[in-house]
């Protein structure tokens, strides 16, 4: 989202018209490239939920997309990031095809109670020094909690990239912190977004969980 948008929704009241209006405001000043953007995370994460090697390509266009208007909306450091999406995707789509053998899919896997708690500690590192470095530099406002939501969705996106259903809940808390974060700041457009996505990523869970279990009956 442009920073026009997000005074836009900044100077919307609470109330639920307001809010209303807000998010149709936003849908309403969007350029095509911020609506080509929310399409495609959609479409990409529906694709992800349906375990389809289509979600990768689609994925790949995504976080171009995504990278370009955060480098013209002067947030350098979230379009570095969308460098390492671009890679963790690529790498996710010739895991998917390479390593599932004569499979018609590569299974959905679990993390050890050690790979979880490994996942979790790399994050917490990755956010530390994300405030310290990426942080100080860009002068974030609000630098944990940016630092939180980058260095957790890349955790998710190399979980999801390996196919470990921990990706889903991962994603949960991060879409859950962006929608408290933007609520917070009355940025009501960037919360409905996220609530979306907080939405699909339940979903995505549920619908993974389903199918390892019927991987398990097979086997």
């Amino acid at each position: 989202m442009t920073p026009e948008h997000a005074t836009a929704a900044a100077d919307s009241g609470s109330a639920s018209p307001d809010i209303l209006e807000t998010i149709w405001r936003g849908f309403a000043e969007s350029s095509s490239l911020d609506l080509a953007n929310l399409v495609l995370g959609i479409i990409g994460v529906v694709l992800m939920i349906r375990r389809s090697l289509w979600a990768f390509p689609i994925g790949l266009v995504a976080v171009s997309v995504q990278g370009v208007l955060f480098w013209r909306a002067k947030f350098p450091a979230d379009a570095v990031l969308q460098i390492f999406f671009f890679v963790t995707l690529a790498w996710g789509w010739r895991h998917w095809v390479r390593d599932r053998g004569d499979a018609p899919e590569l299974p959905v896997t679990t993390l050890s109670w050690r790979g979880r708690l490994m996942t979790l500690g790399l994050a917490a590192i990755a956010m530390v020094v994300w405030v310290f470095t990426f942080g100080r530099w860009a002068g974030a406002a609000m630098p944990w909690r940016d630092a939180f939501i980058a260095s957790f969705s890349v955790a998710a996106q190399v979980l999801q990239a390996r196919k470990n259903i921990e990706n889903w809940p991962l994603w949960l808390v991060v879409n859950a912190v962006a929608v408290a974060s933007y609520w917070d700041a009355e940025l009501a457009f960037t919360t409905f977004l996220y609530a979306v996505y907080f939405v699909l990523a339940l979903t995505g869970w549920r619908a993974w969980s389903r199918a390892k279990k019927m991987q398990g009956a097979v086997a």
